[in-house]
């Protein structure tokens, strides 16, 4: 067996007696966890300014490590996809959701040192980092049914998101015509006019937005 073929096999969720491949499946979805955890208290600022450092380093450490493991599953694509090339299967790998949400794992670490951002958008970036909950999907069978209905009811879906945002859109465009003229500050047009549709067809109901006519 070569080497990129075991590596292959350490890096899929664990097939039954693959010691190797369950350390490495309970290692990354621990350093996932952590992860989000530690967003969430980097969220709390007197802990953020007391051991910044030291989330520094574990940032550095989790990008790195989410890093080879994103070059290794590029690099071992080929025995995913037995029937397409090596660049073919690589390209296949690439635009997958699973190698998608890889990616966006460790991309708001990488921006900055390419684009040069501003701090409020650096925020927005590293709460990004958030989503590194989505690669756990990898190692739940739940996760990955949700995935596969998702995929086979997608004809579905975008019929129901279709008639869902053409009646958002309706319901805007009436609203804004009959509640403009004696409120102009709360449906000034047909986009503003979207929250309270939103609002109300979600059955949310906040109640800063709200009809005052007969009609």
């Amino acid at each position: 067996m070569k080497v990129s073929e075991r590596i292959f096999l350490i890096i899929e969720k664990a097939e039954e007696g693959d010691k190797a491949s369950r350390i490495f499946d309970i290692f990354i979805i621990s350093l996932i966890i952590l992860n989000v955890s530690a967003v969430i208290l980097e969220s709390f600022n007197d802990l953020q300014i007391r051991y910044t450092t030291e989330f520094k380093i574990f940032e550095i450490v989790s990008v790195m490590i989410f890093s080879i493991e994103y070059i290794f599953r590029l690099h071992t694509a080929i025995y995913k996809y037995k029937n397409e090339s090596k660049f073919k299967s690589r390209i296949h790998y690439i635009f997958s959701a699973s190698a998608l949400i890889d990616l966006f794992a460790i991309l708001p670490f990488y921006i900055p040192f390419i684009i040069p951002i501003d701090l409020r958008f650096l925020r927005i970036l590293r709460t990004l980092r958030i989503l590194r909950i989505l690669k756990i999907q990898r190692y739940s069978n739940s996760l990955t049914l949700i995935g596969r209905v998702l995929k086979k009811k997608k004809a579905d879906l975008i019929v129901t998101l279709f008639i869902t945002t053409l009646l958002l859109l309706l319901s805007a465009s009436v609203m804004y015509y009959v509640e403009s003229g004696v409120q102009p500050d709360s449906f000034p047009n047909i986009i503003a006019s979207f929250w309270w549709a939103v609002a109300t067809l979600t059955t949310v109901g906040y109640g800063d937005v709200y009809p005052v006519t007969i009609l």
